[in-house]
């Protein structure tokens, strides 16, 4: 039995949801977010999962303990990044090993199937890392993934680092990632704030990989709706009538 864990990035306020929650818990077909990717990982057979809570942490903490089975949770206090979130959970990572697969916990539709397919992908090519991708008809706003002639990860690159012929790509970082956990764990206390926002951004832990002659992949996930997430009330109807559209209830 392969030795898989979770951790999901739920420490977002969502300041223009107009919440008085923590943005993970907004709701969609009548299910918060957080709880439809509990749910994916589950069916995918990933029961070991951690949430980094953040942003009124006790409504995450009261969600979690109403469920019929454990969630660990860990705080990150300031939100300095995504990579800062996952370092959080450094003791989580480091008691179960094995290997790692780390979302955001406001993108309902990274569904099952793709969590399971990109892991195979990940240990068939023995890989460090594996970013999951999409194609999107609209990649603005989003990190590129650039790939070598091999069909390897070269970059990541994010939409202000895009020359023209980069920002043309439509294949995009969709900010769920698996990780051998050995690996992320060696290089995660290495990745740098060095950027406007003063924040650690955990596909910089991808680059320190390849920079340390790791194997590093994409998986692109078959549906456009993995990448999808919502930051304000309008977003968050478009996921709900795509939810009604794709399955008419929830899903699980």
């Amino acid at each position: 039995m392969a030795n898989k864990c979770a951790v999901i990035l739920a420490g977002g306020e969502g300041k223009r949801m107009k919440s008085d929650k923590p943005k993970t818990l907004s709701q969609v077909l009548s299910k918060p977010m957080l709880q439809w990717v509990i749910d994916a990982l589950r069916k995918s057979g990933v029961d070991s999962i951690c949430v980094v809570k953040g942003y009124k942490k006790e409504c995450i903490e009261d969600f979690v303990a109403d469920l019929p089975y454990k969630i660990t949770t860990v705080y990150q206090a300031e939100r300095l990044g995504t990579g800062h979130a996952v370092m959080m959970a450094k003791e989580f990572l480091t008691e179960h090993g094995g290997d790692v697969i780390i979302l955001n916990g406001d993108a309902p539709f990274m569904d099952s199937q793709t969590i399971e397919d990109a892991y195979k992908q990940h240990t068939a090519l023995k890989n460090s890392a594996t970013v999951i991708s999409a194609k999107v008809s609209d990649p603005t706003g989003y990190g590129r993934i650039v790939r070598n002639p091999d069909g390897s990860l070269k970059a990541i690159v994010e939409q202000k680092d895009a020359d023209a012929a980069t920002a043309a790509v439509n294949e995009v970082n969709s900010g769920g990632f698996w990780f051998n956990t050995a690996d992320l764990l060696s290089v995660l206390d290495k990745i740098q704030a060095n950027n406007a926002a003063k924040e650690y951004y955990l596909p910089d832990a991808l680059k320190l990989l390849l920079d340390n002659g790791k194997s590093v992949g994409a998986y692109t996930a078959a549906s456009a709706d993995t990448v999808l997430g919502a930051n304000d009330p309008a977003q968050l109807a478009e996921l709900n009538d795509i939810a009604k559209s794709k399955y008419g209830k929830y899903p699980y």
